[in-house]
């Protein structure tokens, strides 16, 4: 990740910067909107770190030809200027983040974090459900344990979807039948229970560590308990 710091004050640049690289990014600095504007048309950036009051052109001006270059590229405001209007000026000149000086450079790191995660990265992060060594990709419609494939019907999906996405929870028969089969629960079925069988011959067996767990009286439990 290269990241672009437009910075004034060489102590805070120096400091930003070094505390950067020691995070395994790729740190520039430019001391003045103008030459910073220069080197995002000819370089790629990740990231622009930028002071307010700078030299030549502000923050404020620069960040919004910054967004012209390219409207997706994150911007992470950070200056001495802290009051709510400030914070409001900014926000309407393009910054996709604000933070007032001074600050702790582990809070500027995690905002760096958040800002540098590529969309496909927050795609996938969404798109997959993981419990244990088990995967739901929910948008190919697969499944796997560890390296291992698993061929779901598309009930035992949905099944195994919503066991994930509420993993520790006690989930009764009724909880399952309306959410997975959006019907009302007839206790003379056991189509709930025939179902999760399915799902425990394909996930859980030949494994030693069982998601699908039994509460006897109460339904199921899913996880890696």
């Amino acid at each position: 990740m290269k990241i672009l710091i437009v910075e004034d004050e060489p102590k805070v640049a120096s400091f930003i910067k070094k505390g950067l690289e020691e995070n395994n990014y790729d740190a520039e600095i430019a001391s003045d909107g103008l030459s910073a504007e220069k080197l995002a048309r000819i370089n790629r950036y990740d990231l622009f770190i930028l002071d307010i009051l700078i030299p030549g052109i502000s923050g404020l001006e620069l960040c919004k030809r910054l967004k012209k270059i390219n409207s997706n590229l994150p911007v992470l405001m950070l200056t001495a200027l802290g009051t709510t209007d400030d914070k409001i000026i900014g926000f309407d000149a393009g910054a996709n983040d604000y933070l007032v000086k001074p600050f702790e450079f582990r809070e500027l790191l995690a905002r760096v974090k958040v800002l540098v995660r590529k969309p496909d990265q927050l795609a996938e992060k969404v798109n997959v459900l993981t419990v244990g060594d088990l995967e739901l990709d929910l948008e190919k419609k697969v499944a796997h344990r560890g390296s291992s494939y698993i061929d779901l019907t598309a009930k035992e999906f949905s099944l195994l979807e919503y066991f994930m996405r509420n993993s520790g929870r006690v989930l009764s028969r009724i909880d399952i039948a309306e959410k997975v089969w959006d019907i009302k629960f007839d206790f003379g079925t056991n189509v709930v229970d025939v179902y999760v069988n399915f799902l425990r011959k394909k996930i859980d067996k030949g494994y030693d560590k069982k998601l699908i767990h039994t509460r006897v009286g109460f339904g199921y439990v899913f996880g890696d308990l």
